[in-house]
């Protein structure tokens, strides 16, 4: 790819890889970069939105406020961080409807053995709510259970509890 970005006194080149700019690169194509610079950047922000180039990228518009930009590329990872998040939500949504049906249990049984009540584990399988580390651990344990497999895997703090 060929670009009018020119990076001064570093030894990257524009046409690397945006993942390999130093910070010093990432503040010359917001400071002075153009379209195809800036689609680079929001290309690496999509695939790691709390990756190394999107913290980079907003320290850049932190520091130098660049006139036009600064809220596009802005605007770039929060949206990415919006559209990760919403995707994480759902893929711990289809975990939970997966160990629900996996358990064999009816929703009312599986919420009653997690510690909870069936309406607040439709939110869960729905995705409006995200469920806590630990009920996540509790609903695997029930589904293992149901599965007739132990509890726990070895070595965890619930079997150290009962040694």
């Amino acid at each position: 790819m060929t670009t009018a970005l020119r990076f001064r006194n570093i030894t990257a080149s524009p046409d690397d890889p945006v993942e390999t700019w130093p910070f010093e690169g990432i503040l010359a194509a917001v400071e002075r970069g153009t379209l195809p610079d800036w689609r680079r950047l929001a290309a690496a922000i999509r695939a790691d939105p709390w990756g190394p180039v999107a913290q980079q990228v907003l320290e850049a518009v932190r520091l130098r406020h660049p006139y036009g930009t600064a809220e596009l590329l802005e605007g770039v990872v929060s949206q990415a961080r919006q559209l990760a998040a919403d995707s994480e939500r759902a893929d711990v949504a289809a975990e939970v409807r997966d160990l629900v049906g996996r358990s064999g249990r009816s929703k009312q049984d599986f919420a009653e053995r997690i510690g909870t009540s069936r309406s607040r584990l439709s939110t869960y399988m729905s995705g409006k709510v995200t469920p806590s580390a630990a009920l996540m651990v509790r609903m695997r344990r029930v589904t293992r259970l149901a599965a007739g497999q132990p509890a726990d895997k070895p070595g965890s703090v619930g079997r150290m509890i009962w040694k």
